[in-house]
């Protein structure tokens, strides 16, 4: 079995970290990547490590915290015993694009595998990524992506024009919309919601979005979110869930009035217009007490669109299509 090796900050991985580490593994059998970090970093060294995880499953994946040189061109003795630390079995390929790693090579009695080092195939460095993230966005693979995406919330009591109004407003921002998870849920399995079932459609919630971030360009449209589950509870149960409450929010939420009529879709729970206020009520309060920014959307399906469209902008100016 032949072992290869890779070092790298990967601050962010970008489509050239990606790269060359395919490279590696289509090359050699077993691959371990090293993630080097230091306390001084402007990311977070575990959160890197956690992104090549993700990325590169069957590799094994050490990471480094250490103040030490970050070119093993600087005291190679030092790097040599980082190597045989890390990687106490032979080596038998060192990979980089950089010649760092033919004197990394060298240390460890390996034979040293250059890839791309004009850097034609991807024409990209981490400095570069981090100097703009999202003019960029383009070398970010989708766990990194996942991490920079922002999201825009649809928020609001129900028959509000909410998932009328997610897939056209992700469309005019060129990404994609996260749908209501509770709406599939209770469609499947009735509307009569206990605790333990606001638990279940929070999970599939988070888990849309989980997936969603992945997928999404710069902005993500959320139909909905687990505050608004939260918001639920308090509605359905008379009482608030904490684990509900302790969840993170989104970056910017568009309130949906009750000034359009409520129509009964089969899922729907308050016709009252004064239940139907106090769900709104609730809904505002709830975002003043976590002081997330926000604004309120009203009128006809256009007119909501226009002003969300125009928040969105004056929110998040350099991530417009």
């Amino acid at each position: 079995m032949t072992r290869g090796f890779v070092l790298g900050e990967f601050m962010p991985p970008h489509q050239g970290d990606v790269m060359l580490c395919e490279f590696a593994q289509a090359y050699c059998d077993a691959l371990t990547i090293l993630v080097c970090s230091r306390d001084d970093d402007p990311i977070d060294g575990t959160l890197r490590v956690q992104w090549m995880r993700e990325l590169f499953p069957a590799a094994r994946v050490v990471h480094l915290h250490r103040d030490v040189p970050q070119a093993p061109g600087d005291h190679p003795a030092l790097w040599d015993g980082i190597v045989r630390e890390v990687h106490p079995e032979p080596v038998d390929f060192v990979f980089a694009s950089e010649a760092y790693g033919q004197r990394l090579a060298a240390g460890a009695g390996a034979r040293f595998v250059p890839f791309d080092p004009g850097r034609t195939a991807a024409p990209v460095s981490g400095t570069q990524v981090r100097g703009d993230i999202y003019a960029n966005w383009q070398y970010l693979p989708a766990p990194v992506r996942a991490h920079y995406v922002k999201s825009v919330c649809l928020f609001g009591p129900e028959s509000t024009g909410k998932s009328t109004l997610s897939p056209i407003l992700a469309d005019a921002l060129n990404t994609m919309a996260a749908p209501e998870y509770g709406r599939t849920y209770c469609e499947m399995f009735g509307t009569d919601c206990t605790a333990e079932d606001l638990l279940r459609i929070a999970r599939g919630q988070r888990a849309l979005e989980w997936t969603a971030r992945r997928h999404a360009r710069k902005l993500l449209v959320l139909d909905t979110d687990v505050l608004m589950t939260a918001i639920w509870a308090e509605m359905l149960l008379g009482h608030r869930i904490p684990e509900l409450d302790a969840t993170p929010v989104a970056d910017f939420y568009l309130l949906a009035d009750i000034d359009v009529a409520w129509q009964d879709d089969g899922t729907r729970y308050f016709p009252d217009p004064q239940r139907r206020q106090r769900f709104f009520d609730l809904c505002r309060a709830r975002l003043e007490e976590r002081q997330v920014p926000y604004v309120t959307i009203r009128g006809a399906q256009d007119d909501r669109l226009r002003t969300s469209l125009d928040a969105i902008a004056a929110h998040f100016p350099d991530l417009m299509p």
